[in-house]
Formats: C-alpha cells, structure tokens, sequence
C-alpha cells in the first residue's frame, strides 16, 4: 500500500500547480454601499485540482484599476468581523499599484487593509469584509460588501464603463 500511496501523493503535489487555471469571475453591487464604493469587480482567481478557488488579484470591472492581494493575515482581522459573519479566508491589499488607493477608499485613515471572503464559487453571491490596522494597533471592522453573482470573462476587463462585452452568467 505504501508502495503505492507515496507515488500518487507525489504526483498530486506536482500535478495540483500545473492543473491550476486562471479564472476571471465577474460580480455587480448589491446595494448602495457597495455601489458608491466599488460598482462591480472582477477576481482574478486560480482554481485548483480539487475545484477550490483561490484569488489573487482584484480588479475594478467598471473602471481602470487592480490590486494584488495575497492569502493570509493575523488572527485580528477575523476577530473584528460583525457578529455572525461566516467569512473566514483573509487575504492582504498589497500597497504596490492601485492598492494603495482601494485600501484608502475602503478603510480610511488606516495603515494596512485586509479583505475577508467566504468561499467563492461560481454562480453565487460574494461577501467581502474590510478590515483595517489603525496607527494605533487597533483592528477595526470598515465596510461590508456585497456582491451579485454576474458571469465569467474569458479574459480580463478592459480599462474604462463600456461593459457591452460583459459576461453572461454561466
């Protein structure tokens, strides 16, 4: 059994990163917030072997912008979530690019930003948190947002509101 079990583990670990393909997964705002905030995004996501979906970048579907966020962050951040949130999966605002402005708009006054999903999948609705780091240490819970299920681009947005080529859900 061992014999076996070793070779397959092997090849998964190997063939995990190369099955990964990247995703663009389109969503429009859900409410007022959202809208006045960031209209609609699109992640850039890697969808491993398994079918679990892993974001990497964030991007404005509406207008010209795109931030890098990477998996991870302190136990903080999920600590200030408003009560009964199931959003678990934290991810960091990079300040390289356009990150340092989407980190601006959704937590002012902050020194670092995170973002907490739930699980993405497709077709359905998406909630974000953004949590921010005050000079002070303080972690502090800044917007919800939420998030309709719109489509599937096969690359990403183009800069700029013209969005005829927009997606179809699937």
């Amino acid at each position: 059994m061992r014999r076996i079990l070793v070779p397959v583990l092997a090849l998964l670990a190997v063939a995990g990163p190369a099955a990964a393909e990247t995703r663009y997964l389109a969503y429009d705002a859900a409410d007022r917030i959202t809208q006045a905030l960031t209209r609609g995004v699109t992640l850039e996501a890697d969808r491993g072997l398994f079918g679990a979906i892993s974001v990497r970048r964030i991007i404005s579907t509406s207008q010209r912008g795109a931030a890098d966020i990477r998996r991870g962050g302190p136990g903080e951040v999920r600590g200030v979530l408003p009560a009964g949130s199931s959003e678990r999966t934290v991810y960091h605002i990079t300040p390289e690019g356009d990150g340092r402005p989407l980190s601006r708009a959704l937590c002012p006054g902050s020194d670092e930003v995170w973002l907490v999903a739930g699980r993405v999948k497709l077709g359905h609705p998406l909630t974000l948190h953004a949590v921010g780091r005050w000079p002070d240490g303080a972690y502090r819970h800044c917007v919800q947002l939420t998030y309709n299920w719109r489509g599937e681009w096969a690359m990403p947005p183009a800069g700029g509101a013209d969005d005829s080529g927009a997606p179809v859900g699937r």
